[in-house]
C-alpha cells in the first residue's frame, strides 16, 4: 500500500509541537490506522485512529480531509476516552 500523501494545517503543525506527537506516530496512523470512522458532524472528514506502544499505549486521533490533494491533516491529539480501546 502506498503511503498517503499529506499535507498539514498550520493548526495541525502548531498542535504537534505543543502536543509533543511525532511525525513518525502521524504517518504511522495515517498510513495504518486501527479504526477510521466518519465526523459526525462534517461528512468529508475522517478520523484515523491508532495505538502508540512507545507512549504508554495511548490513542492518537487524527482528523485529516482525505478528498484534498494532497490529503489535508487538520488536527491529532491523544484521545483520552479511547485510552485502552484498541
Amino acid at each position: 500500500m502506498a503511503k498517503l500523501v499529506y499535507e498539514l494545517s498550520q493548526h495541525a503543525r502548531d498542535v504537534l509541537h505543543e502536543r509533543e506527537i511525532r511525525t513518525e506516530w502521524l504517518e504511522r496512523v495515517l498510513n495504518t490506522p486501527q479504526q477510521v470512522e466518519p465526523d459526525a458532524l462534517e461528512a468529508e472528514l475522517e478520523h484515523r485512529l491508532g495505538r502508540i506502544p512507545e507512549y504508554d499505549d495511548r490513542v492518537l486521533r487524527v482528523i485529516l480531509k482525505p478528498s484534498a490533494k494532497p490529503a489535508r491533516v487538520i488536527t491529532a491529539y491523544f484521545d483520552r476516552a479511547r485510552r485502552g480501546t484498541l
